[in-house]
């Protein structure tokens, strides 16, 4: 293989360009030509193609989002839009693929290989959302975004004495909520794996608030509900003043953290690694402290499990 092509697709995450970095340089550094790929499939498609080398990739591993872009394509879900596809890469001469994005870009990446691309998927989202991988790129920075807003909201919540409602992304999934709950200290987590308890998350406020309590940090995965209306909610069962913030985008960029850093280099060499191998078709993931892969079907087939132990023990910590 003397040719591979590399492209970040679906929504950014911090931590893709780091992945990006170490495609371009450990495939040059092995004697391969490098090919990004601007905006995703819909780049791939209508030819939005250049030659990368060693600056190509100076200067953005500190940098959060994608140097390559992103955008969604419904013409590569077509049968048509993919033979494009393929008639581009055959004109650049790309031999194998690294896709770097969530369980859509996955699915594309399996499209691909389903072609005669030797294709490797790289999971870069913030989501956490792939049960096959520990972890995916961009889920740790998410996390801290999360944190360091609760750390700012509970300062003018502890002030005024209310109750916060802080909504973050995640889909139908609730790492990010569960995860960035337990390190800040919220008083409930409220996630699609579990559902929303109303009375029970009003019992807590009550009680602390009897208890002296002057603050109340709510963390809600927006696959449940909306913020706004759930304060309205609570404020009217408790008669407790809650106010609602949702975090919105802000959760998808920064500078992306040392783990994620690390964690990107790791599974962008490998995937040119895996490449250079004669392998396709295989997603890249991290269980425990080692680098795997998997077949890119099995992958998206196992269903995300709720972490019950984390769960458990934050609310535990909540009382």
């Amino acid at each position: 293989m003397k040719t591979i092509g590399v492209l970040t697709s679906g929504g950014d995450s911090p931590g893709m360009n780091a992945a990006i970095r170490a495609v371009v340089r450990n495939a040059i550094s092995k004697g391969c030509k490098v090919i990004g790929v601007k905006r995703g499939y819909d780049g791939l498609i209508h030819g939005q193609l250049e030659e990368m080398n060693l600056s190509s990739v100076a200067d953005i591993i500190h940098r959060g989002g994608t140097m390559l872009r992103t955008a969604r394509s419904d013409e590569f879900r077509t049968e048509e839009g993919r033979k494009k596809a393929l008639n581009v890469m055959r004109i650049f001469g790309i031999e194998g693929m690294v896709v770097i994005g969530g369980d859509g870009s996955l699915k594309g990446a399996e499209a691909l290989s389903k072609l005669g691309i030797p294709t490797i998927g790289v999971p870069g989202t913030i989501d956490n959302d792939l049960e096959y991988t520990d972890y995916t790129i961009g889920f740790d920075t998410a996390v801290n975004t999360v944190v360091d807003a609760i750390s700012k909201i509970r300062d003018t919540s502890t002030s005024h004495g209310r109750a916060n409602i802080i909504e973050v992304m995640g889909r139908h999934c609730g790492d990010i909520a569960l995860h960035a709950g337990l390190a800040g200290g919220a008083e409930s987590i409220i996630i699609p794996e579990v559902g929303l308890n109303i009375d029970q998350v009003c019992r807590k406020l009550i009680k602390g608030k009897n208890r002296g309590k002057l603050h109340s940090i709510i963390l809600l995965a927006e696959g449940v509900g909306g913020a706004i209306e759930l304060g309205a909610t609570i404020e009217e069962k408790t008669g407790i003043e809650t106010r609602a913030t949702i975090l919105g985008h802000i959760q998808r960029g920064g500078s992306p953290t040392a783990f994620d850093r690390v964690l990107a280099s790791k599974m962008g060499a490998k995937a040119v690694d895996l490449l250079l191998e004669g392998k396709g078709s295989l997603a890249i993931g991290i269980k425990g402290s080692d680098i795997i892969s998997i077949d890119i079907q099995e992958a998206l087939e196992i269903k995300k499990q709720l972490d019950k132990g984390t769960y458990e023990l934050a609310d535990i910590l909540s009382i």
